[in-house]
C-alpha cells in the first residue's frame, strides 16, 4: 500500500465484536463455557496482534463469568481496557427494557459503569444493540448517567433516513443515537468471510451504507454476530481494504461530534416500530408466570425492603440488598425475563427471581420484626409501603372476639371474614404418644398455655403466644387412667379493619382491653371524614364509588361515582395460537370461545369493609393446535376438535374507599397451542391508549408501524397500568394489551401457550427468530391465576396512578412480638412524598445519607414536596454523584420538576 493511501482517511471503521446472549437456546452455563473459550483467545489474539481492538457487547457479565472461571486473567483485561482497545460496559447486562421496572434499568447501569470503572472505564455509549424496542426514557436515563450517545437497532421507525439522530425523551432530554442499519449488529459480519474479494466485499458494504450515512465521514462495520469470535490475521485483512480498526467507543469517540443533537433530525418517546427490524413482540406475553414473578419480587425490593430499611433499620443491610438487585438485573436479560430461551433456561431465570424475592422478603422482615417487638404480642403492627398517609383496609389475624382499637384507643372499623377451628385434636390415643408431639412448648405449631386432665381426657391449650413456663415431668404423673387427647386453640379470626397509616411509616392495633377501650359504636376515622361501606345487594356490590353488577353471562358492568359505565368487562376469549415464544400467530382456521356455557355466583363476603362475589365460569377450549407440527402444514393450521373442560373463578372484590374493583382470575390450563385474553368494553370509543411503564407514560394509537416483514400487531407492555376510553386497568405485571374492535375494548393477555422457541415457518414473521427448539413448558399449563384491577374514570387519566400506587403496594400487617403488657405504641411517619403526578420509586441508603428517586408522571411542571428526617438536601445523578444542593426549609423540601423528569435526591439529617 503506499504512503498516499495509507494517509487518506478510512472510509471504513471496522469494530470487531462479539454478541452475547448470556443464555437463550442453551443454559447459562453452558453458553459460560463457551464464553470462556472465546475470551481465552480473545485475548491471545489481541496480544498477539497490537493492531486488533475489540468491543465486549456493552456488558460487564461477559466479564464476570469469564473471571469467576479465570480469576487470573483480570490484569490481562485490565490492561486491555485502560489501553483503550477493548471496550466493556457501560451495561451490566444487556436487558430487555420493556419487561422490568424503570428502577431495575437503572440499577443495571450503576453495576456495569461501576464495576467497568475498577477494569478501566466503561464504554461511554448506552449500547443497545439487540434489544426488543427501546423505553421511551432511556435518553434521559443515559444522559442523567453521564452517557451523551446510544446505539440502536431494533424499533427505530422508518423516518428515520440517516445513521444517526437525535433521540429525545419525554422530558426533552436527547441522546446522539447511533443507528445500526442494514444488518444491525452484524452488519459488517460478512466483509472478511472471502479473502479473494475483500475489495469487491468492501465495495458492497460501502454502498449499502452510504445511502444512510451520506456522501463523506468514515462508516461504521459491526464485525460480529452472535457468540463470534475473533479471525485471526484481521488487522491485515482490515488494511488490505483501506479500512481501520477500532472499538465502537473509538469510533463514536471520534465521529459522534462530542454527543451534539443540533441539526440532527429528532425522534421523541419509545422505538417500537417494525419497519427496519423484528421486535418480536410476543415476549411480552409468553410465560407469563415469570413476568407475574419478576413484577413480585422488584416490588418488593424497591418498595418493602429498600425504603423500610432506609428509614426504620439499623445496621444497612447493603450485601443482601446487592445480591437481590444482582439476581434482579441478571433476570432482565433480554433473552431471559423474556421467556424467549429453552425451558432449562426460563426455570433457571425462574429461579433467579425467586432468590431476589426471598432476599428482599429477608430484608423486609428483619426490619419489621424490629418494630414488631414493641407491639405486644395480642397486636398487630401496619406498614405502609407508600410515602403518602394512607387510609385503608388490611386484612389482619388477631385472638378473641373483641373489637380492635389503635393507639388511642378508639375502636377500629372491622369486619369478621374467617374464623379459625378451635379444635385442633380430639382422638383416643396412648397419651405417651402424644407427649411425642410436643418441643419444649411447642405443640401443633402453637405454643403450650396450659393443660389438665378430667374424665380420662388430656386436654392442652395452645395459642400464638404463651409466657407459660411447660415441660412434660409435670404432667406424666397424671396420665393413668388417660385414654383420649384433646388439642384447643385460643379463638382466632381473620378481620378486615380500616386504619390510618402515616406515610412510609407505621401504626398497630388490638383487640380491646375490657378496662380501657373505647367501645363507641362510631365507624368513622377520627378526623371525621366519611368511607362508605360496600354492601351486597344480590349480585350487586357498591361502595359508593363504584358500582360493581355481575351479568348472567358472568361479565362486569361498572358504574363509577362519575356516571362513567361499561357494560360486558371481564369476558375472557380463548383463541388459538400456533406462533412461538417470539410472535403470537392465530391458525388459518381459528376456534375462538368466548361464551361460557355455565355460570354460577357466590356471595363471599358482604361489608361493610369488604364484599366479594367468586363467579364461576364453565367452557370448553380446543385442546390444541392441529396441523402445526412440521412447516410445511403451518399455513392450513387449526384447532383440534377434542377439547377440555375449563373452570374459570373470578372473585370480583370491592373495597371501602376504592374507587377500583380488585380481581383474581383463576384457571387450571390444560389446553396447548392458545392465547387466554380479558376484554373489556370501553365506556368510549378510543383512539389510543395510555400505558405506564419505566418512569413514562406512553400514548400509542390504534395500530403499529411495519415495513420489515414482521406483522405489526398493535400488542403493547403495560407495567402497573393502561388506560383507553374512560376506564383503566391497574396490574401487578408487566402485561400484553391490545386496543381491538376499532378501539372498543381493550384486551389483556392472561396467558399465552406455544410449543416452540422459533418456528421456521411463522405466519406472521417471514423468517426464524432462533432456532426451532420445543419448549413444552412455555405451554404453561397448570393451575394460573392473575390479579388485576378495574377502574372507571373521566376527563384524563391523572387519577390513575395514585389508584395503581394503593392497588400494587397492599398496607402490610405484621404480628406483635413484644410483652404482652406493652401498650400500643403511637404511630409514627417516615418520608412524605407529595405532589401533583409525583410518584416515588426508590428509596435507599448511599453512604450516610437516604437517595430517594422521584418521576413527574405529568405532561405538566409540578412540584414534588418531600417531607421527613432530614435538614440537607443536594441533587444526584443516577451514579449517585452528588450535585446541587437544596433549600430545605423546617424538614421539607420542595422540589420543582419538569414535566416527565427523573430526579435523585440525596437526604442528610
Amino acid at each position: 500500500m503506499s504512503a498516499e493511501q495509507t494517509d487518506r482517511p478510512a472510509e471504513i471503521v471496522v469494530v470487531p465484536h462479539t454478541h452475547w446472549d448470556r443464555e437463550w437456546y442453551e443454559p447459562f452455563q453452558r453458553f459460560r463455557l463457551r464464553l470462556v473459550a472465546l475470551l481465552d483467545e480473545v485475548l491471545d489474539t489481541m496480544e498477539r496482534e497490537p493492531a486488533y481492538h475489540f468491543t465486549l457487547d456493552g456488558q460487564l457479565a461477559c466479564v464476570d463469568d469469564y473471571l469467576e472461571v479465570r480469576p487470573e486473567q483480570r490484569d490481562r483485561i485490565a490492561a486491555l481496557v485502560e489501553s483503550g482497545r477493548l471496550a466493556v460496559g457501560p451495561w451490566q447486562i444487556l436487558l430487555d427494557e420493556f419487561l422490568c421496572s424503570g428502577e431495575n434499568i437503572v440499577r443495571n447501569l450503576e453495576l456495569g459503569m461501576d464495576r467497568a470503572d475498577k477494569l478501566g472505564g466503561a464504554m461511554p455509549v448506552g449500547y443497545l444493540p439487540d434489544m426488543f424496542g427501546h423505553t421511551a426514557q432511556m435518553p434521559q436515563i443515559l444522559r442523567k448517567a453521564g452517557l451523551l450517545h446510544a446505539c440502536v437497532y431494533r424499533g427505530v421507525p422508518s423516518a428515520v433516513v440517516t445513521d444517526v439522530f437525535a433521540w429525545v425523551a419525554p422530558d426533552g432530554t436527547a441522546v446522539r443515537a447511533q443507528y445500526l442499519p442494514a444488518g444491525g449488529y452484524g452488519n459488517g459480519a460478512h466483509l472478511f468471510e472471502e479473502p479473494g474479494r475483500l475489495a469487491e466485499r468492501a465495495a458492497e458494504f460501502t454502498g449499502r451504507m452510504r445511502r444512510w450515512h451520506g456522501p463523506e465521514g468514515p462508516l461504521l462495520a459491526m464485525y460480529g454476530t452472535d457468540h463470534s469470535a475473533p479471525v485471526r490475521g484481521l488487522p491485515g485483512m482490515v488494511a488490505a481494504i483501506g479500512a481501520r480498526m477500532d472499538t465502537l467507543s473509538g469510533y463514536i469517540a471520534a465521529n459522534g461530534q462530542g454527543g451534539a443533537v443540533d441539526g440532527l433530525p429528532r425522534v421523541t418517546g419509545e422505538l417500537r416500530s417494525h419497519a427496519r427490524a423484528n421486535i418480536l413482540p410476543g415476549v411480552i406475553s409468553v410465560r407469563a408466570h415469570v413476568k407475574q414473578a419478576m413484577g413480585r419480587a422488584e416490588r418488593m425490593v424497591e418498595r418493602y425492603a429498600e425504603p423500610l430499611a432506609a428509614l426504620w433499620g439499623e445496621e444497612w443491610p447493603g450485601r443482601f440488598l446487592d445480591m437481590a438487585w444482582w439476581r434482579l438485573v441478571d433476570a432482565s436479560g433480554h433473552d431471559s425475563v423474556t421467556g424467549c430461551g429453552v425451558d432449562d433456561t426460563a426455570q433457571q431465570v425462574a429461579a433467579r427471581i425467586a432468590e431476589a424475592e426471598h432476599l428482599g422478603q429477608a430484608v423486609r422482615d428483619m426490619v419489621t420484626a424490629k418494630l414488631a417487638a414493641a407491639v405486644p404480642s395480642d397486636g398487630v403492627l401496619v406498614v405502609n409501603p407508600t410515602p403518602a398517609a394512607r387510609r385503608g383496609v388490611v386484612l389482619v389475624d388477631v385472638a378473641g372476639h373483641e373489637p380492635l382499637v389503635d393507639a388511642t384507643g378508639r375502636r377500629l372499623p372491622l369486619q369478621p371474614l374467617e374464623y379459625a377451628p378451635t379444635l385442633l385434636l380430639d382422638e383416643e390415643m396412648d397419651p405417651a404418644t402424644a407427649l411425642t408431639f410436643i418441643h419444649g412448648t411447642e405443640l401443633y405449631g402453637q405454643q403450650i398455655t396450659g393443660w389438665s386432665v378430667e374424665d380420662g381426657t388430656l386436654t392442652f391449650t395452645v395459642a400464638r403466644e404463651t409466657s407459660a413456663a411447660f415441660t412434660t415431668a409435670e404432667l406424666r404423673d397424671r396420665l393413668h387412667g388417660v385414654t383420649r387427647v384433646r388439642i384447643v386453640a385460643e379463638p382466632r379470626r381473620t378481620v378486615a379493619a380500616l386504619v390510618e397509616v402515616p406515610p412510609l411509616g407505621h401504626t398497630s392495633l388490638r383487640p380491646a382491653r375490657q378496662e380501657s377501650a373505647d367501645h363507641s359504636t362510631a365507624a368513622q376515622p377520627a378526623d371525621g371524614a366519611a368511607i362508605a361501606p360496600v354492601r351486597v345487594d344480590g349480585q350487586v356490590l357498591d361502595n359508593g364509588l363504584l358500582r360493581v353488577e355481575v351479568a348472567a353471562d358472568g361479565t362486569l358492568a361498572l358504574t363509577g361515582a362519575d356516571g362513567v359505565t361499561l357494560t360486558g368487562a371481564g369476558r375472557i376469549v380463548d383463541g388459538g395460537d400456533v406462533g412461538d415464544t417470539y410472535n403470537h400467530a392465530p391458525p388459518a382456521t381459528d376456534r375462538i370461545v368466548d361464551e361460557p356455557e355455565d355460570v354460577e355466583v357466590d356471595v363471599v363476603c358482604t361489608g361493610p369493609l369488604v364484599a366479594a362475589l367468586d363467579v364461576r365460569r364453565g367452557y370448553r377450549w380446543p385442546a390444541a393446535g392441529a396441523g402445526i407440527e412440521g412447516t410445511p402444514e403451518l399455513p392450513a393450521a387449526s384447532r383440534t376438535d377434542a377439547t377440555e373442560e375449563i373452570v374459570v373463578d373470578t372473585r370480583v372484590e370491592l373495597r371501602a374507599g376504592e374507587p377500583f374493583v380488585r380481581l383474581r382470575v383463576t384457571f387450571d390450563n390444560r389446553c396447548a397451542d392458545h392465547r387466554v385474553r380479558l376484554h373489556v368494553p370501553l365506556p368510549e370509543q378510543a383512539t389510543a391508549s395510555h400505558a405506564e411503564g419505566q418512569f413514562a407514560v406512553v400514548t400509542r394509537g390504534l395500530t403499529a408501524e411495519g415495513g420489515c416483514g414482521e406483522e405489526p400487531l398493535p400488542t403493547f407492555p403495560a407495567a402497573s397500568w393502561v388506560a383507553a376510553g374512560g376506564v383503566a386497568a391497574l396490574l401487578e405485571h408487566v402485561t400484553e394489551y391490545e386496543l381491538v374492535d376499532e378501539g372498543r375494548e381493550l384486551a389483556l393477555t392472561l396467558l399465552r401457550s406455544v410449543g416452540y422457541l422459533s418456528r421456521n415457518r411463522h405466519a406472521l414473521r417471514p423468517e426464524p427468530a432462533g432456532p426451532q427448539l420445543p419448549t413444552p413448558a412455555a405451554q404453561s399449563r397448570g393451575p394460573r391465576t392473575v390479579d388485576l384491577a378495574l377502574m372507571p374514570y373521566s376527563g384524563t387519566w391523572s387519577a390513575v396512578p395514585p389508584a395503581a400506587e394503593t392497588f400494587r403496594h397492599d398496607l402490610l400487617p405484621v404480628p406483635g412480638s413484644g410483652d404482652p403488657s406493652l401498650p400500643l405504641p403511637a404511630p409514627a411517619a417516615g418520608l412524605t412524598v407529595t405532589g401533583d403526578g409525583v410518584v416515588m420509586t426508590s428509596l435507599r441508603m448511599r453512604d450516610d445519607r437516604r437517595e430517594l428517586r422521584v418521576v413527574a408522571l405529568t405532561p405538566t411542571a409540578t412540584e414534588a414536596v418531600i417531607t421527613g428526617p432530614f435538614t440537607r438536601a443536594r441533587h444526584a445523578d443516577l451514579r449517585g454523584r452528588p450535585g446541587a444542593p437544596l433549600p430545605v426549609t423546617d424538614g421539607t423540601l420542595r422540589l420543582p420538576l419538569n414535566p416527565w423528569e427523573i430526579a435523585t435526591i440525596q437526604l442528610a439529617d
